[in-house]
């Protein structure tokens, strides 16, 4: 997986507008939260983005840029995004590349290959890695509270 220490590894996605995402325009503005969920619609996946979701206040008074990333289409991130009312990016990798680069890929999820591993990344300013947790379970949700107290840490 992609460890704290390392470089942020690229990506450039549609989000659920169909707009490209580069991360790259985001290094440097604050701390970047990357959240790979599985799936959109499932219910720990849809927990955790409305969790988030619910914590954008104190994420935004830390200059923080959210997204979640998913293999989903982005015609299905816009409909899950919607019915959510969520307030923060989700995030396309229809093709696979962000979570192969991040090393979360999941080539057994219920019979399913090449779904995200649950996983948090936090990035600082300079695009390094500053937190890194990858779930074996997907039953389970990240560490919201370690996430938060990160990027207080580099807002």
């Amino acid at each position: 997986m992609a460890q704290v220490g390392e470089k942020a590894p690229h990506f450039a996605l549609q989000n659920s507008e169909g707009k490209v995402i580069d991360l790259d325009d985001y290094i440097g503005k604050g701390p970047i939260v990357v959240l790979f969920f599985p799936l959109a619609f499932t219910g720990v996946c849809t927990t955790e983005m409305c969790t988030i979701r619910d914590n954008m206040k104190a994420m935004s008074e830390s200059n923080a840029t959210v997204f979640g990333i998913s293999v989903d289409s982005f015609f299905t991130l816009a409909q899950f995004k919607s019915m959510n009312n969520l307030n923060f990016d989700l995030l396309s990798d229809f093709n696979k590349q962000a979570i192969r680069a991040y090393d979360v890929y999941n080539g057994d999820f219920f019979g399913m290959d090449g779904i995200a591993n649950r996983s948090a990344f936090v990035i600082d300013k300079d695009g390094v890695i500053q937190y890194a947790e990858v779930l074996d379970d997907a039953g389970h949700e990240p560490n919201y509270s370690t996430i938060l107290e990160k990027i207080q840490e580099l807002a």
